[in-house]
């Protein structure tokens, strides 16, 4: 079996940690009860990077006749089997509040952090204008029902 390579395991380290703090309760968060009955979930956007890099370092120009080294079955050059090995890896999570889900009273609304957004207000508006557009309707159509009810 071969030998894992010093970078895989500084990869390996920083997924792990990233995986530690991003879950499904990072982006949508705890729900949060109020006195009346309305629940509050916070929703979040998370943005995460990840780098990671290092090296085998090899020997100096001047140094080629060097009496330590050995050549490997390859006929690389080695001192002692390895050069060494220099890396590092890191990571960051940026996370911002996006809306809050307000759930309560037969309602779901969704009240985004940027007031400045119209568009999102133009979308949360777009159910209540169509109920309200349906409540009109039915009233106008049972009015004329009357008429001709009426009218025979």
């Amino acid at each position: 079996m071969a030998e894992q390579h010093p970078i895989e395991a500084l990869m390996k380290t920083a997924m792990e940690s990233i995986r530690e703090m991003v879950d499904v309760n990072t982006i949508v968060g705890e729900a949060v009860q109020t006195p009346d009955g309305t629940v509050i979930i916070p929703i979040s956007k998370v943005t995460f990077g990840f780098a990671a890099g290092g090296g085998e370092y090899g020997y100096a120009a001047g140094d080629e006749n060097d009496e330590s080294k050995t050549d490997d079955e390859d006929g690389n050059s080695d001192i002692e089997g390895n050069f060494p090995f220099a890396g590092g890896s890191g990571a960051g999570v940026s996370i911002s509040p996006v809306a809050f889900m307000v759930v309560g009273n037969g309602h779901i609304k969704l009240l985004p952090v940027n007031i400045n957004s119209t568009i999102d207000k133009i979308l949360d508006l777009v159910p209540e204008f169509m109920c309200r557009l349906e409540n009109i309707c039915k009233k106008k159509i049972a009015v004329k029902m009357e008429k001709e009810e009426d009218s025979e």
